[in-house]
């Protein structure tokens, strides 16, 4: 696995890093040094969403020891807004004459696999799923069933970038918090909105254990705008047990109910949340996914970004995730020790 986002999680023990916070509503990625990942002439010319994106990848490949990639299957909400605003404002600046395309081919979404393809010369299967807050499930969902049909291992990741002109926009709808809030301190303002944020996050997938394993993934639910009492029932289909429970709380009081569904299925069950760490984007899904894989290896939880949760008495054997986006798309994924 390997993860950039907001908190120092590309490189060190994050058992021991401190926690990054801010007051200005948008937490965004420390970047690392791209240097060993990229070659300088290509650096050059790649955005920065690109660059999180492949140097995320290419750190999971030496993390889980491959060699190749094998299918390269990810996921992402907006691609690459950065290339995208550049093309359209090119388009009225210009006057649709004389466009430079490098910022229109690379605001595809499936640039980042493309990169990651012709960097390790990869000829696999390889997809983008575009589904807002069901990005990378779908990205997930689509590599376990090309490891049941045979393949042998996936490369399966998420990426999504904030910019200036995307936090404004999404301001006015009100998407974020009016006032400037700590992000340490998100879940103790709840109000209408959340605070922004970004990230890239990779994990090899294989279908059976091996050294490098960090957890396995033995229930997976999507529910898309689940009826009155489907999420209750849909969450008590994992009732068999978990010793701690990471979900996606982010101190909206617009969706604040669903989660207040998952207290009562489950009361006096340990539970932590995770958008204080990254901010909430379309796929912020994958790095609470991370954070349950690091948890469950280490059998700790990182005390410094989560002070109020004592530490844990009992092994963590299963961890059951829980994740909606803005109240449509709701995830439920267990995770268990291997």
């Amino acid at each position: 696995m390997a993860a950039i986002s907001p908190q120092p999680t590309f490189e060190g023990d994050i058992f021991s890093a401190p926690m990054v916070h801010t007051d200005s509503n948008l937490l965004a990625c420390i970047e690392p040094d791209y240097k060993p990942f990229i070659p300088g002439n290509s650096l050059r010319r790649m955005t920065r969403v690109l660059k999180i994106g492949l140097t995320a990848a290419l750190r999971c490949l030496q993390d889980s020891g491959l060699e190749t990639p094998g299918p390269i299957v990810t996921g992402t909400g907006k691609g690459s807004l950065q290339d995208t605003e550049k093309f359209i404002k090119e388009i009225a600046e210009y006057k649709e004459t004389a466009l430079n395309p490098t910022p229109f081919i690379q605001s595809t979404y499936n640039s980042v696999n493309g990169l990651i393809a012709l960097q390790q010369k990869c000829t696999a299967y390889n997809n983008t799923f575009v589904h807002r807050g069901f990005s990378f499930e779908n990205a997930l969902l689509d590599s376990m069933m090309l490891i049941q049909e045979g393949a042998s291992h996936t490369l399966t990741g998420a990426f999504e970038e904030i910019t200036a002109e995307h936090f404004y926009i999404k301001s006015r709808i009100g998407f974020w918090k009016e006032a400037p809030i700590n992000s340490a301190d998100l879940y103790q303002h709840l109000s209408p909105g959340t605070i922004a944020g970004e990230g890239a996050t990779f994990f090899a997938l294989t279908g059976e254990p091996t050294p490098h394993s960090y957890a396995a993934i033995s229930g997976f639910k999507m529910l898309y705008k689940p009826v009155p009492g489907k999420l209750t029932a849909t969450l008590k289909d994992f009732s068999a047990g978990a010793d701690l429970i990471i979900t996606g709380r982010n101190g909206d009081s617009n969706h604040e109910h669903f989660y207040e569904e998952l207290d009562n299925c489950y009361p006096g069950v340990p539970q932590i949340s995770f958008k204080h760490l990254c901010g909430e984007y379309d796929t912020a899904g994958a790095f609470g996914v991370w954070l349950a894989a690091q948890i469950i290896k280490a059998q700790q939880v990182p005390q410094q970004w989560f002070p109020q949760l004592p530490p844990l008495s009992a092994p963590v054997n299963s961890i059951l995730f829980y994740n909606h986006f803005y109240g449509e798309q709701h995830v439920m994924l267990l995770l268990e020790r291997v």
